[in-house]
């Protein structure tokens, strides 16, 4: 069944931020701060309460449009720092395609999304079986005294042309505990019909800090489910990456919409600081080969996918991790 969704939910920003930032005791009580967002050529810095945040990049020269790093409300920095920079003492040099949080899938049409060319080593594909989403305008950019929002627009790109377009959308808010991310992927079938096809490679991505791989820190998910062997493979709503990053405890959560394509989704989670929503690698994650995660998007026609991120203070029960989930299901 084709899922299409309008972004007309976030008519009201400010309300409906007021409604889910979680992590404290009163949530009509919450404090948001002002959220700026500034361009430069091909990046876009996010700052929330003068501080920066995060840094939205989408240079044609890479594969696929990132943000990297993330950070909490205290300014530590929660996601991985290679391949987007050597500067953070201790990061693994592996995996290059996972950068710090990424929307792709490695199999949309049979071109392969989600790793890059330029990383041949990492990949046994010949470079023409890859994809690029290549940038092609902002078609939003705003800031504001309780949220800010980022909309922009790219192609799908292979060796025998473009094959669809992607529209990607963020909302960012903040308090003094915690930061937020709503994010919007829109898949239209522009050129004609798009199949995402089953493969655990993809999709909404984020590789954490090393500090905050499993171990030393700790994954689990809404079923009560620890670490990598809990986790991969399997449904659940939510999944949170916590524990210690300098002298700060802090998690990052992922929560999929109940309204998204095979809810509650599938995760391509791993110890070493990966973990990503998958609805499309069914039988590569069950083993089981009578089923089929491949989804066909008509022409024409859109496939919408709905993500919050959730970077707060503590672990998931002092942060509340299960209420903010909650709140954010109750969206349209």
């Amino acid at each position: 069944m084709m899922v299409v969704m309008a972004p007309v939910y976030r008519a009201f920003l400010g309300l409906c931020i007021a409604s889910t930032l979680a992590g404290s005791a009163v949530i009509a009580s919450v404090k948001l701060e002002p959220v700026e967002l500034r361009r430069d050529g091909s990046h876009i810095d996010v700052l929330i309460g003068g501080r920066p945040f995060t840094t939205y990049y989408f240079d044609v020269g890479v594969a696929k449009p990132y943000f990297f790093p993330l950070r909490s409300a205290h300014g530590t920095v929660v996601t991985r720092g290679f391949p987007m920079t050597a500067a953070i003492a201790g990061e693994d040099h592996d995996e290059p395609h996972q950068r710090a949080m990424y929307f792709a899938h490695g199999d949309i049409n049979g071109f392969d999304f989600w790793g890059e060319a330029a990383f041949p080593r990492w990949s046994n594909h010949p470079a023409s079986t890859f994809g690029r989403t290549v940038f092609r305008a902002i078609d939003e950019i705003r800031g504001g005294p309780e949220g800010g929002r980022l909309r922009a627009a790219f192609d799908l790109v292979t060796p025998a042309g473009t094959i669809a377009q992607e529209t990607q959308t963020y909302d960012f808010t903040g308090d003094e505990q915690a930061r937020i991310i709503d994010c919007e992927f829109a898949i239209q079938a522009s050129h004609g019909p798009i199949t995402m096809g089953d493969t655990k490679e993809g999709t909404f991505a984020i590789r954490v800090v090393k500090a905050l791989d499993s171990p030393p820190g700790r994954m689990v998910n809404v079923n009560g489910a620890s670490g990598e062997k809990g986790i991969w493979g399997k449904r659940a709503e939510w999944v949170d990456y916590y524990g210690h990053v300098a002298d700060e405890e802090l998690g990052i959560a992922v929560f999929d919409h109940p309204r998204n394509l095979r809810a509650p989704t599938y995760w391509h989670a791993r110890a070493y600081g990966l973990f990503a929503a998958n609805p499309f690698g069914v039988k590569q994650f069950t083993g089981d080969r009578r089923q089929d995660g491949t989804y066909a998007i008509p022409a024409g026609e859109t496939l919408v996918l709905r993500y919050r991120v959730f970077i707060h203070h503590g672990d998931p029960l002092q942060a509340r991790v299960a209420e903010a989930y909650r709140q954010f299901a109750a969206q349209n």
